[in-house]
């Protein structure tokens, strides 16, 4: 296989050793190339612009940016770049958002290396994959919510419910992160989960559905 051939993969996570690991045994597979490395979201997507990659592989929990509000940006800007999740969280409150901003793919870091390798590589082709534990998760989550009725705001998290009471009263980010005790960054992202929850397009829907729901 070429060069030119190779799946093009950029590394994407904020500890340095995890990193190293994925780029010494990624680079030294011949269907594949490293074409860079970000520390977080916002060094992401700059690389991405710079780099051109066909895969990212997106840590989640990052300082700046976290990975699911730079999948959503990054889906945004590139539509045919596609990102594969590596966490160790299997949580609904990142996985159900990361999917939503555009994930193709969402692995547990316990992933061993071939069916990672597999996963990239059916991924580039434009397959979805989901660790096990995922799979799980999704099933469970869908059966559960067609059993008891579930309403899309029981999707939120505690601090999300807190942040659309906010919106509902028309508070801008920055009063948001005053009250709450949080960056006005973390609020932002706060929002993006909200909308991807409920199905919404701005701040302005969800301020309208918090009313109309009793949620403010």
């Amino acid at each position: 296989m070429g060069k030119a051939e190779r799946v093009r993969i950029l590394i994407v996570d904020d500890h340095a050793v995890v990193r190293e690991g994925l780029r010494n045994y990624l680079g030294a597979r011949p269907g594949f190339e490293v074409v860079g490395e970000a520390a977080n979201g916002a060094e992401a997507l700059q690389a991405a612009r710079k780099l051109k990659p066909q895969v990212v592989l997106m840590d989640l929990v990052m300082p700046v940016m976290d990975g699911i509000e730079a999948t959503r940006a990054l889906r945004e800007a590139m539509p045919d770049l596609k990102v594969i999740v590596l966490t160790s969280f299997a949580d609904d409150d990142k996985l159900f958002p990361a999917l939503k901003a555009g994930a193709a793919a969402y692995l547990l870091k316990d992933v061993g290396p071939n069916e990672l390798a597999e996963a990239i590589t059916a991924t580039a082709r434009g397959e979805t994959r989901l660790h096990p534990e995922v799979s799980r998760r999704l099933v469970a989550g869908i059966a559960g919510g067609a059993a008891t009725g579930e309403r899309p705001e029981d999707q939120l998290t505690e601090r999300e419910a807190q942040v659309l009471k906010c919106l509902a009263q028309g508070r801008s980010n920055k009063e948001i992160g005053a009250e709450l005790f949080i960056s006005e960054k973390t609020v932002k992202t706060h929002v993006g989960s909200i909308l991807d929850k409920l199905g919404l397009a701005d701040r302005t829907q969800a301020a309208l559905y918090a009313v109309k729901r009793g949620l403010a």
